[in-house]
Formats: structure tokens, sequence, C-alpha cells
């Protein structure tokens, strides 16, 4: 019988057969949710959808929320749903497990959330935040301040100096080349 594997899901296709195996829903995603976890994604869902005009969908492992750009994405996870909030600046909250610059303006901020309990201000805010992010103009980006020398780098650059010193001593104490000396 002819027919292939799918190089993703190893999978066989029989010939003719349609087959995708990339398309992901937000069922399928939140099928294996606990209920806590998915009376939390529920309300995660009705606080986005109450921010006004986007577009949710599925990609991969993640379900994104997005205008022009993804502004919050939610990665379910067996015991945790694992929020991406992007802001232009780093969160500082004991709920937020990171915050990572994405772009000179842009800071993605990790939250785990179990419980539906646990959506709501300052999370909400955030996520209002984030969605109107991109009506704002843009901030110009400040120039890198420049970062004073550490001894380390004091150091290595004055061995710098040192050697191109003493390679130039050297130079100046050799004859110059001649004509039969020239390659």
């Amino acid at each position: 019988m002819p027919g292939r594997e799918c190089y993703h899901c190893k999978q066989w296709i029989e010939e003719g057969e349609a087959h995708d195996c990339w398309t992901t829903t937000e069922a399928a995603l939140t099928a294996d949710l606990s209920e806590d976890l998915r009376d939390a994604w529920e309300r995660i869902r009705e606080s986005m959808v109450a921010l006004g005009e986007q577009r949710i969908y599925a990609s991969g492992s993640c379900i994104m929320f997005s205008r022009r750009v993804c502004h919050v994405f939610v990665r379910p996870k067996r015991k945790v749903l694992e929020i991406c909030v992007f802001l232009d600046r780093a969160l500082r909250d004991p709920r937020v497990k990171r915050a990572d610059r994405t772009s000179k303006v842009k800071f993605a901020n990790l939250i785990h959330v179990q419980h539906r309990d646990e959506v709501e201000a300052p999370l909400t805010d955030w996520f209002a935040e984030a969605y109107a992010l991109h009506d704002r103009p843009a901030a110009p980006v400040q120039p890198a301040r420049r970062v004073a020398k550490t001894a380390k780098t004091a150091k290595t650059a004055k061995t710098a100096k040192t050697a191109k010193t003493a390679k130039t001593a050297r130079n100046a104490r050799r004859p110059p080349l001649t004509g039969a000396r020239r390659r």
C-alpha cells in the first residue's frame, strides 16, 4: 500500500488521505486541563475578550491574543497556566516568575496561574496595559549608557595597550626593509 509517514507526528498516511497534524485549536489545548485550570482559563479568556477587538488563535502549544502583534499568550501545562504578558517594562511582583527582555522596548513577563481567583487585578490590569501598548506611539529608545570599566576589563585594556606599545617599540628597532629583504 503506497503512503508515507508524517515527519512530525510519525503517523502513517495513506495516499490521497488528508492529514494536518499541525492544526491546533483552543479546545485541543485545554481539553486535558483540571477543573480549576479550566475555570482559570475561561476567566482569562473572558478578561481578554472584554478588552476589545483582537485575534485569538492557537499556535503550537500556546493560545495567542493579538492585535497587530501578540500581546499575551497562554501556555496550558499540566499543573499551571503559564501566561506571558508583553509590556514595555519588567514587572516586579511575586507572581511574576520571570521577566525577559525580548526587544529594545519590550519585556516578556511570565506568570503562573493555578486557580480562577488568581485572575483578578493586577493581572487583568496587566492584560489591559499590554492590549493598549500598541495604541501609544513608540517611545524613543534611550541610547545605551557607557558602562564604567570593571577591574577585569581595565586590566585587559591595559594589557592590550602594553602589548601594542611593545610591538611598536620592536618595530621601531628593526632596520627598514630594503629591496633584497622584501618579499
